[in-house]
């Protein structure tokens, strides 16, 4: 689906449902639907996800949490945290670290 390709492309900026549908060129609550029957999830639950992946692979990579917040497209570290627990289950600050 196009929309997928545009949300993987955009992951940090992100890309409002206006603008995908316009983009698209198709009406919002056709591209939401479309979207969530293809794929499980909405498309604002599949972008953050991605981003939470991002932060994840940031963090192995020994990146801290304040500079991997803003590099995975948070608003800041709080916002990290927040969805990195409720994916992962722990806070990005105890996430594992490379030895």
């Amino acid at each position: 689906m196009r929309l997928r390709e545009l949300l993987d492309a955009r992951t940090v900026e992100g890309v409002t449902l206006r603008e995908a549908a316009e983009l698209l060129h198709a009406h919002p609550t056709h591209l939401v639907r479309a979207f969530t029957q293809a794929h499980g999830v909405p498309p604002h639950t599949y972008l953050t996800g991605r981003r939470v992946e991002l932060a994840r692979r940031l963090l192995l990579a020994g990146q801290r949490p304040v500079e991997t917040a803003v590099a995975a497209g948070f608003f800041d570290q709080a916002h990290l945290t927040r969805h990195f627990r409720r994916y992962l289950g722990v806070s990005p600050a105890r996430y594992p670290r490379p030895s």
